[in-house]
């Protein structure tokens, strides 16, 4: 049991950057996303003995982790946690600090919570410059449809994004 515990830390040590993006993208207080990245390691422990190793692991993770979020969203919003905190408190590490860098990502996930869960992660998706093919086969749709839910979800972004910069 000991080597599948390390085997699985390892994993998640090796993939916690998916979970943490995956965490931001759908929370916007630091302690929702601290608790979905709890929730989405939490299923992917229970689920673990479950992978065979026929497809990447990262690309397991990510359909359990969106999957989770999506879950943990409904949940959140029943229970009304959910509130408009501004990111200014979170920063993304780099190596040199750019404000204006800063500025736009800040902007970016701000949209980004914007959206409904099925476009954010398709903007996921994108952002990790996964294949159409993965997509199609993580969500269990057409590579077709994989192009039209993309661009829908990229022009949803990009309005919101430009309608929050004519708002400043």
């Amino acid at each position: 049991m000991a080597s599948a515990e390390q085997e699985f830390l390892q994993q998640i040590e090796k993939h916690k950057g998916i979970i943490f993006k995956i965490s931001k993208m759908y929370m916007d207080k630091k302690d929702d996303r601290d608790d979905l990245f709890q929730e989405i390691t939490y299923q992917v422990w229970k689920a673990y003995p479950c992978f065979r190793g026929q497809s990447e692991f990262s690309t397991w993770l990510y359909r359990i982790a969106l999957n989770t979020a999506i879950i943990f969203l409904k949940n959140e919003k029943r229970r009304s946690f959910i509130g408009q905190e501004e990111f200014s408190d979170y920063k993304i590490v780099q190596e040199e600090f750019d404000a204006g860098k800063e500025e736009k990502l800040s902007a970016m996930y701000k949209a980004i919570h914007q959206l409904n869960p099925i476009d954010k992660a398709f903007i996921f998706y994108y952002l990790e410059d996964v294949s159409g093919k993965e997509i199609a086969g993580q969500m269990g749709i057409s590579e077709g449809n994989v192009r039209v839910k993309m661009n829908r979800a990229k022009n949803k972004l990009k309005e919101i994004l430009q309608n929050n910069t004519t708002n400043f």
